[in-house]
């Protein structure tokens, strides 16, 4: 007769609790990586028993080392600062930079308010039209309040991705044809030779011209300061998806479309289940690269045009010199890097949703 052993029982549904946990665990470092929060997983690990000593050791390559090497430069940021004096006096160190942070806050929640007030009033008077029979003379009045910094962010956001998202359209047909097609490439290959490495300083008076001759509104969301930064992100950032997805194409196994011959797949059912899947990762690339460059143009294009956008708040704050405005020029500067940091993990993170790799 054979004797169960309880504590043996137990220890085996410890085991596969266990191993249930690190399955769950080893599915989320997927998300974890994308998120830019990688460390979470070996102090996940770590409390489920797995060489807690190893993995504090990867807690401190992820989370300490990048957190020390911030501290770092804080620390040298506030010693050296003081020390660099301009024309609007010393540039100023990361409690003035934070402090002005929090002022561009509260000036923006202050024209809230007003545009808050202004709208309520203009409800009101608009009501009181139609109560008095008077629908004729109501009027939708637009806010013309100085935009806020988050409005001036938004801007560019909304800008950048309109940009690229024509770079896209473009660029990505183009590298198919280039890829499988010699002739396509021996046709484009010059052309992205010349283009690619054209400043944005040098496209911005072309698209100037251009859109304010070609397009006559100037309101709503279309208007031209909009296309014009928006165009010049198109014509720099197209580049980086083009080439990478001409590679990525040319680079697939030619037993595949020996295959696709066979099956007599059509132009369409070719590309669509056979070179964009084996292409994408490449794609995506040349996407996270192109975004990135869109990135910088985008602020410089608002610089230079004096656009809505960052560009135009950090020349604005330049041509400004008050003693703010150096601490107000270096919120722009982090928060563009910030903003940059941001883009590049939504388009890693839609590479990681739509491609199989190493994190999934």
């Amino acid at each position: 007769m054979t004797v169960v052993d309880p504590d043996h029982i137990e220890a085996q549904h410890r085991e596969a609790r266990r191993a249930v946990w690190f399955t769950r665990i080893n599915k989320a470092d997927a998300w974890f990586t994308v998120l830019g929060l990688a460390w979470v997983t070996p102090l996940l690990k770590a409390a489920a028993g797995d060489n807690p000593r190893a993995q504090f050791k990867d807690v401190w390559r992820l989370l300490g080392v990048p957190v020390l090497s911030i501290a770092v430069f804080l620390m040298l940021w506030a010693t050296l600062a003081p020390r660099v004096v301009t024309s609007l006096g010393a540039i100023p160190g990361p409690a003035a930079v934070w402090q002005e942070a929090r002022g561009l806050h509260e000036d923006a929640a202050v024209k809230w308010e007003k545009q808050a007030v202004f709208e309520d009033r203009l409800d009101q008077r608009n009501q009181r039209l139609i109560e008095a029979g008077r629908a004729d003379e109501v009027k939708d009045i637009a806010f013309t309040g100085a935009p806020t910094y988050y409005g001036q962010i938004w801007t560019s956001i909304k800008t950048v991705f309109f940009g690229f998202l024509i770079a896209s359209v473009i660029a990505i047909p183009l590298g198919i044809m280039a890829g499988l097609s010699p002739t396509a490439n021996a046709a484009l290959n010059p052309l992205i030779q010349i283009f690619k490495p054209v400043s944005p300083l040098a496209w911005l008076p072309i698209v100037t011209m251009v859109v304010s001759a070609v397009y006559a509104t100037n309101d709503g969301f279309l208007s031209k300061s909009f296309l014009v930064s928006a165009i010049t992100v198109t014509l720099c950032s197209l580049w980086p998806t083009l080439i990478n997805t001409a590679l990525g194409v040319a680079s697939i196994d030619r037993d595949l479309i020996s295959v696709s011959r066979v099956l007599k797949m059509g132009p369409y059912a070719k590309i669509t289940k056979l070179v964009l899947p084996s292409a994408l990762p490449l794609i995506f690339t040349g996407l996270r690269l192109s975004l990135g460059v869109g990135w910088m143009v985008l602020i410089a294009a608002e610089m230079l045009a004096q656009n809505p956008g960052l560009g135009k708040f950090v020349w604005d704050e330049f041509q400004n010199g008050s003693s703010q405005s150096l601490a107000r020029i270096i919120v722009a500067v982090l928060t563009i890097g910030i903003i940059g940091f941001l883009l590049d993990r939504v388009m890693f993170a839609l590479q990681s949703f739509f491609t199989f790799s190493a994190q999934r």
